[in-house]
């Protein structure tokens, strides 16, 4: 299951509509750590699409939606549970400490 892009027209009615928690990594192409990221977060996509679904959110098109979560850094981690966020990680960080800390929230 590939990581699905969000936009500001797409946002709000992905995330309330989904029956799963909504992982949503906020990156933007210029970002290093974000493009280090990518891969774990696409395995992490694959490996829990049971759990949960994973979008990606690029702050360079879609500035407003990194303003209304307050994304100051990126790449940022939010989970959204019944559209509501629950729990934000940013930076890099290795995909054990990241599946740990996802399965603590869903």
């Amino acid at each position: 299951m590939a990581t699905r892009k969000l936009t500001e027209e797409t946002f709000d009615a992905t995330i309330r509509s989904s029956e799963k928690p909504v992982l949503v990594d906020f990156w933007a192409s210029w970002c290093g750590p974000c493009r280090a990221l990518a891969p774990v977060v696409e395995e992490i996509s694959d490996e829990m699409s049971d759990e949960l679904t994973v979008c990606k959110v690029n702050v360079e098109n879609d500035q407003d939606l990194a303003m209304r979560f307050q994304v100051m850094s990126i790449p940022t981690l939010i989970l959204f549970k019944g559209g509501k966020p629950v729990h934000t990680m940013v930076g890099s960080a290795p995909k054990a400490r990241l599946v740990k800390e996802l399965r603590e929230h869903l």
